[in-house]
């Protein structure tokens, strides 16, 4: 008998497939694909974030129940992409939704259920002012999922705000460590210190001329709630 865990990993090798056990006790799994495209699969349903073709033939992979699009630069949001998974909803930005007419469009602060199994929460992801340029305050998102009594918080391309360091109480948390554009080390460890998920996977890291040293990441984490897990292919 083929269980929900193995069904996920066969649809979605040969990308990573970690798998856990949910509070209401089925099985939730993460799917790393690369650089910010991820996906959490629980009960035969997808949720694709930032899929970009570059990381995956989205055309093989299964149908996507929900999409999520941070914010609209081009490592992000992928038109072909999204319609190869051909989402029964899609999640995103006004901006984004100025080329995706059928989206629906949150903006930070606001909050969705679909079908009674997944609730959505767009938390704000922006630089600092020193950066505004790259990710201006007020126009990108991150997500907050609640899946199975699970909450998961992908961060997109921010750097710690009183948004991003309110997001306490999370059992898995996605941070963008990839500088200039996102978090430093130091700045990573400081949104793990303060919010203390139970699993940290640091992700969209290097790959901008600055390798993203993980091993000064993972010493700067000092609080032992958290367990950071590293998975190379979300360089």
């Amino acid at each position: 008998m083929i269980t929900l865990m193995m069904a996920a990993i066969l649809n979605f090798a040969p990308h990573p497939v970690d798998t856990y056990t949910t509070k209401d006790g089925k099985e939730i799994s993460y799917i790393m694909f690369g650089h910010g495209s991820i996906a959490v699969a629980y009960e035969g349903k997808v949720v694709y974030i930032d899929p970009v073709s570059s990381e995956a033939d989205y055309s093989a992979l299964p149908k996507a129940d929900v999409v999520l699009v941070t914010h609209a630069h081009g490592d992000h949001y992928d038109a072909a992409a999204i319609k190869a998974l051909a989402p029964k909803t899609l999640i995103c930005t006004p901006e984004v939704a100025e080329k995706e007419p059928t989206a629906k469009v949150m903006r930070n602060g606001e909050s969705l259920t679909i079908d009674g199994w997944l609730k959505v929460e767009a938390v704000a992801a922006h630089n600092t002012e020193a950066r505004s340029n790259f990710h201006p305050k007020g126009r990108d998102n991150g997500y907050v999922l609640t899946i199975g009594g699970e909450r998961i918080y992908i961060a997109g391309d921010s750097e710690p705000q009183p948004d991003m360091l309110a997001q306490k109480g999370m059992d898995v948390a996605f941070l963008a460590v990839n500088q200039p554009y996102t978090m430093t080390p130091e700045q990573a460890a400081e949104v793990v210190n303060t919010i203390e998920p139970e699993v940290f996977y640091p992700y969209h890291f290097g790959g901008s001329g600055q390798p993203t040293d993980l091993d000064k990441l993972q010493k700067l984490i000092t609080t032992p709630k958290t367990k950071m897990i590293i998975h190379p292919e979300l360089e």
